[in-house]
């Protein structure tokens, strides 16, 4: 199926939901297609669970270690 027919679908769910349920019912249909295209992505290998949490830098690790050595760390 290509990506313009899944995208015609969930257009369409979208909208039948708003129209017959209201707005509550547009956002939940967004969010739940939302959280379905998420662990698709999962299954299928295309996403990994570590793209999803914020990697630093190694200058920044440096700059905490530094911060650490001189006392001035915040806890």
């Amino acid at each position: 199926m290509s990506r313009a027919m899944v995208g015609l679908m969930a257009g369409m769910a979208l909208g039948f939901a708003a129209y017959f349920g209201g707005f509550w019912a547009f956002v939940l249909v967004l969010g739940l297609g939302a959280a379905g295209l998420v662990v698709g992505r999962l299954v299928e290998g295309d996403l990994e669970p570590g793209d999803f949490v914020r990697r630093r830098d190694r200058q920044e690790r440096i700059r905490d270690d530094r911060r650490r050595a001189r006392g001035d760390w915040q806890r």
